[in-house]
């Protein structure tokens, strides 16, 4: 056991003190903050160019009023159509809305023109669209005697309030939504971690192997001790990069709901219910506060361990697939390629598996795929947003536990026989003489 520590001691040491590990991991929590500065900023920016526009409407349709955007400025101008073209030609106005007569109060289409060389942006267009929309509704309301208080409530939105019956869980109209979004974030970073680090593993090994440094190194190792102080050695990698984040990932959080100006007061009054009748159409901002207050309301003492749980369970399994498969082949990397790739087949299926129990948490597929190792370490953290059930989670863990050992010990046989093997070349065949071979 001193000596799987020593090795593990030495990996984890000349990973972590790393720079490119260094820089990845404060780099990575900053790259999501500058995203979301970036998203914040594109979204709030739309033209630069101050615009002046001619508005002619000489049936008054749009009753010398229309709002758009703050870098579109409307002038009304009863002056003939053709003096107006010649300000455009002068460069004194940027274009000219012309408004067309509406003579029928029940048409479902209007077309106004706008005359100019350039194009409107996206958003300027439909801002004038919708602005012209508007004015069209009005119009029509006073032409068909019909009170826009009524009208307005007429209109219902209708949303679903969930009710548990036997289990005292917290479920909101969004809770789908914000288990959903998380889960298949989960599913996939849990791919990539254990892809990632496992590969890592197998690099590590080829590389002494190539180098024949694993020479000196079995002198005084056993293979087995030698292997399982790599896997443990990156796992602690991995679960320090992890760590930093979870530390890092609530300040970004505090900034980013900073970024979107979410008001504290406001969202405990969401969280609450105590917000005012007339307040509850909410605005974009709100309903942000309301996935940050459901994203909170998880049982977090629960997804995390349990998430812990399957991404060590998950990376031992594989990690020591993926040592064996380093400590077989040469310097010819097509031979580790075709020999991972039925090592990848079941990490890329549960990742399909995890997308589709995002969908449907509860599908056979994804009750039984939770439960099947190799699988398990991605679906179920997948599905544990949505709180699966104690005996489903206790199934999974007992199997992933007894399977992961059970590969261990089959990587544990070809990695000693492997690892001093050179000049010949590793078939799946040959790999399984070495689990049964004596010596």
């Amino acid at each position: 056991m001193h000596k799987i520590w020593l090795v593990t001691q030495r990996e984890y040491l000349t990973r972590v003190l790393n720079k490119t590990f260094i820089l990845t991991t404060l780099l990575t929590p900053l790259g999501i903050l500058v995203f979301m500065v970036a998203v914040v900023f594109i979204m709030g920016t739309g033209s630069d160019k101050s615009k002046l526009i001619n508005v002619y409407d000489p049936t008054n349709l749009l009753e010398k009023e229309l709002k758009t955007r703050d870098n579109l400025t409307f002038k009304f101008s009863d002056d003939p159509l053709a003096s107006q073209i010649e300000l455009y030609k002068e460069k004194k106005i940027n274009g000219i809305i012309e408004i067309l007569p509406f003579t029928d109060s029940l048409a479902k289409k209007y077309t106004y023109k706008y005359h100019s060389d350039d194009q409107l942006a996206l958003d300027e267009n439909m801002g004038i669209e919708s602005a012209i929309s508007k004015k069209i509704r009005n119009y029509k309301l006073k032409k068909l005697n019909i009170d826009e208080k009524i009208l307005k409530n007429l209109d219902t939105d209708v949303t679903a309030e969930p009710v548990t019956i036997l289990e005292d869980k917290k479920i909101s109209s969004i809770t789908t939504v914000v288990s959903s979004v998380l889960g298949g974030i989960v599913g996939y970073a849990m791919f990539f971690i254990i892809l990632v680090y496992g590969m890592q593993v197998m690099r590590s090994v080829m590389e002494e192997k190539i180098n024949r440094i694993i020479e000196v190194l079995i002198s005084s190792l056993k293979p087995f001790e030698l292997m399982m102080g790599k896997v443990i050695g990156v796992a602690l990698v991995g679960l320090t990069q992890i760590g930093i984040w979870m530390i890092l990932m609530p300040l970004i959080m505090i900034i980013g709901t900073t970024l979107f100006g979410l008001n504290a007061d406001n969202m405990s009054q969401i969280n609450s219910g105590n917000m005012p009748v007339e307040e509850m159409a909410m605005s974009s901002q709100d309903k942000i506060a309301l996935v940050f207050i459901e994203i909170k309301a998880m049982n977090w003492w629960k997804i995390l361990p349990l998430t812990l749980f399957y991404f060590l369970g998950g990376y031992f399994a594989y990690s020591a697939l993926f040592a064996a498969i380093g400590s077989a082949v040469g310097e010819d990397i097509n031979e580790a390629q075709s020999l991972t790739l039925p090592v990848m087949m079941p990490l890329m299926f549960s990742m399909y598996i995890g997308f589709s129990a995002v969908n449907a948490p509860d599908s056979s597929l994804a009750v039984w795929s939770s439960m099947i190792p190799l699988l398990s370490s991605i679906v179920m953290p997948v599905r544990l947003p949505f709180d699966p059930p104690w005996w489903q989670i206790g199934v999974s863990m007992v199997s992933l536990i007894i399977f992961s050992i059970f590969l261990v010990w089959i990587a544990a046989r070809i990695y000693r026989v492997g690892i001093l093997m050179y000049g010949k070349k590793a078939s799946f065949k040959e790999l399984a003489k070495w689990v049964f071979y004596k010596g």
